[in-house]
C-alpha cells in the first residue's frame, strides 16, 4: 500500500512532506535522500495501532494539489510499512558461495546475517532504481 505524498520546499527551510490522503500526517527532511525514510516512518507511526486510511490514488491526489505543484511542489509514492514489532523466522533458498559472501560481510560489520540482509532489502526498498 503506498500514499501520495506532497513535498515542497522554500529556498531556506527543510523540505516539508504531507499526505493530503491522511490527514494530519507530515514529516519533514534536510535532505532530499531523507524524505523516503522519514515519511515511511511518519506513516508508520501515524497508523500505529489503528487501521490505515484506503489510499485515494496519485490522481486524486494531484487533482486536490494542482496549485501546489503549479508553484513548484511535487509528488512522491511512499510505501506504508507497518512495524509489528514482532520477530518471524523465514526461510530462503540461496547459492551456498552467496551465503558464505553474506554472512562475511556482515562479519566485517559486527552484525547478524538477519540484521544484515535486513539493512540491505531496506535500502533496497527505499531506493528501487
Amino acid at each position: 500500500m503506498h500514499y501520495v505524498a506532497v513535498i515542497d520546499k522554500d529556498a531556506d527551510s527543510a523540505y516539508g512532506v504531507r499526505f493530503p490522503e491522511v490527514p494530519g500526517c507530515f514529516s519533514a527532511a534536510g535532505t532530499f535522500a531523507e524524505i523516503l525514510p522519514n515519511s515511511i516512518e511518519a506513516l508508520s507511526l501515524f497508523f500505529e495501532g489503528t487501521q490505515p486510511a484506503p489510499p485515494q490514488g496519485i490522481e486524486s491526489v494531484r487533482k486536490q494539489v494542482a496549485d501546489d505543484m503549479a508553484s513548484g511542489a511535487v509528488l512522491m509514492m511512499i510505501p506504508y510499512v507497518r512495524d509489528r514489532k514482532r520477530i518471524v523466522r523465514v526461510n530462503l533458498s540461496l547459492e551456498k558461495g552467496f551465503v558464505d559472501t553474506l554472512d562475511e560481510a556482515a562479519r566485517m560489520r559486527g552484525m547478524t546475517r538477519s540484521a544484515f540482509v535486513k539493512k540491505a532489502a531496506t535500502r533496497e526498498i527505499l531506493d528501487p532504481a
